[in-house]
């Protein structure tokens, strides 16, 4: 039986503006994930470890992302999976995309690596669906490309990875409780002005035109969300404090990561992410709200083979 075992990263998605286009994955948390290949048809999830989820295989995001591949891959055998789940379902930094990506990049592996990055995004995106009724891939997409992540077009689905600027940190504070992507979904409005999309595109493409261009003090600028943040900032505590707080500490920006509750900010170096994260775990120990908290560079890689 060959087994091989993978990191699959934890990402933060929307970035402000980037609203299910825009991802990055996170270099410092991520799940760990063992994947063995049988003779025996079907995926099996076999083993999770850390948190309470479903092992029936079409109840599992990892399940559900496998089969997908499975089905278009034409191998006649199957997978077991292991999951060692060190992301909290609910925390909006990716864990039901780290489980999808992660089952997809270690079977395409095996199988001689037939299918494109692309396509495993497409598989792992029905993971995304069963975890949140909605296909998207701002998560799954920098989880298995590695990096910055845009996601040009979902019909047909189209991924540009967009290069990082080296010295670039983000701080994640997780306070301990859970917002489904599903619930924060349904709390959206449906249509925006032509004022609040005009300042939005301006913004994402000053944030790409900043990444491209290594230009720090762009990035910062372009770090505003006029449309979604306004709405879910307020299912997370202290917010407002946190992000304010973030940017006094040297934060070139902050926002909410993918749904939320997480914060994250961005940062130019490790030394000004590491005060960031300090100027976040103060407001959060003021209010006694227990946390997670994560500094970490950009991971270049995506998903990765581990010993």
């Amino acid at each position: 039986m060959e087994e091989l075992k993978v990191f699959c990263p934890a990402t933060i998605a929307n970035v402000s503006c980037g609203f299910d286009v825009l991802g990055l994955a996170l270099d410092s948390v991520g799940d760990e994930m063992i994947v063995r290949k049988t003779s025996k048809k079907g995926i099996r999830i076999t083993k999770i470890i850390g948190q309470d989820l479903p092992l029936e295989t079409k109840n599992n995001v990892a399940g559900v992302a496998g089969l997908a591949l499975l089905e278009k891959s034409g191998y006649d055998g199957g997978f077991e999976i292991v999951i060692d789940k060190r992301i909290k379902p609910g925390s909006g930094i990716g864990s039901s995309a780290a489980s999808s990506a992660g089952a997809v990049w270690a079977m395409n592996e095996f199988l001689g690596r037939p299918f494109s990055k692309l396509e495993l995004v497409q598989f792992a995106m029905q993971g995304e669906k069963l975890a949140s009724d909605v296909a998207h891939a701002d998560n799954v997409a920098p989880a298995i490309f590695g990096g910055f992540t845009l996601v040009r077009s979902y019909e047909p689905l189209d991924i540009i990875p967009i290069p990082t600027p080296s010295e670039l940190y983000a701080t994640v504070i997780h306070p301990q409780i859970e917002i489904k992507t599903s619930d924060s979904r349904k709390i959206l409005r449906t249509t925006i002005s032509m004022q609040q999309g005009i300042q939005q595109w301006g913004n994402l493409g000053g944030l790409i035109a900043g990444l491209f261009q290594n230009d720090y003090e762009l990035i910062g600028r372009s770090l505003h969300d006029h449309i979604v943040e306004p709405i879910r900032s307020i299912l997370i505590p202290a917010f407002d404090n946190i992000k304010t707080n973030a940017v006094k500490a040297g934060a070139l920006g902050s926002g909410i990561s993918g749904s939320g509750p997480s914060i994250f900010a961005l940062s130019k170096g490790e030394e000004i992410a590491t005060r960031v994260a300090d100027s976040m775990k103060e407001t959060y120990k003021n209010i006694g709200v227990d946390f997670d908290i994560h500094i970490s560079k950009v991971n270049s890689e995506g998903v990765k083979k581990i010993d």
